[in-house]
């Protein structure tokens, strides 16, 4: 069956609920494009989470998409914004240990469903990509959301390009963000993603200079907090690791 086919509706007991975990990105968004062809969208919700950080075109297509399905938006929030959530854990996060992920995300999305989605009654659906990248990522997430039954309405079809990927979305009548269209791998946290790597932060550097130039002021509060020697970035040089601070990225940048 070709990807742009809707499925057949499927039979579904009664009572269960369709929770898609909502990040505002295209694989989330096809996701919920896809179930909302097999169920009732009135037993669906659209469990999205505020990280106060993300670009405002984000809410454009989550509201887009929204309308599109007849689901509103269910939004939950932390209230922190990454920078915050750092200084209280006392941690700056890179791409190793991103706590930011499971504090302004995963837990917000995990009580909304402990309290609001049974187990026995729902089932939640995550928008991973597929990819051969992403495809492993799914019996992690899988073990991490026991007991809740979890589904990825993507992986079923063969891999795909990100492109093919943005294509169906404006087949299906839907503008993407305008990060994708912007060179930004995903579509979270305005670009300023600890787990970007120097190419994406460049990229950032020149796209959106004041958003690096907050991420930076930021880095360099949270070194003076904590006294120490910390960096969102490292880099590898001749077999030796070193932290490389946004500060000295942007000089680097600015000197080429």
């Amino acid at each position: 069956m070709p990807p742009n086919t809707p499925s057949p509706p499927v039979a579904q007991p009664p009572g269960l609920q369709h929770v898609i975990q909502f990040s505002g990105g295209v694989g989330s968004a096809l996701s919920a494009l896809h179930v909302a062809e097999r169920v009732d969208p009135s037993t669906m919700t659209l469990l999205i989470a505020d990280t106060q950080v993300e670009d405002p075109d984000l809410w454009r297509f989550s509201r887009d998409l929204a309308d599109l399905i007849g689901v509103p938006l269910t939004i939950v929030a932390d209230g922190r914004d990454p920078w915050q959530l750092f200084r209280d854990q006392r941690f700056l996060a890179n791409d190793r240990l991103a706590l930011c992920t499971r504090h302004l995300k995963q837990i917000p999305c995990r009580t909304w469903m402990q309290h609001n989605a049974p187990p026995e009654t729902s089932i939640a659906y995550v928008g991973i990509e597929p990819t051969k990248k992403d495809r492993p990522r799914a019996a992690a997430i899988t073990r991490n959301w026991a007991p809740w039954t979890v589904e990825f309405p993507l992986l079923d079809g063969p891999d795909r390009t990100k492109a093919e990927l943005l294509e169906e979305l404006r087949e299906r009548g839907l503008k993407p963000p305008r990060m994708y269209e912007l060179g930004f791998e995903h579509n979270n946290c305005g670009g300023a993603c600890v787990r970007a790597g120097q190419k994406q932060w460049r990229h950032l550097l020149q796209t959106f200079p004041d958003r690096y130039a907050r991420a930076e002021t930021e880095e360099e509060k949270i070194r003076a907090y904590l006294g120490k020697d910390v960096s969102i970035l490292k880099r590898t040089r001749n077999g030796i690791t070193q932290r490389l601070t946004l500060a000295t990225l942007r000089r680097e940048q600015e000197a080429t």
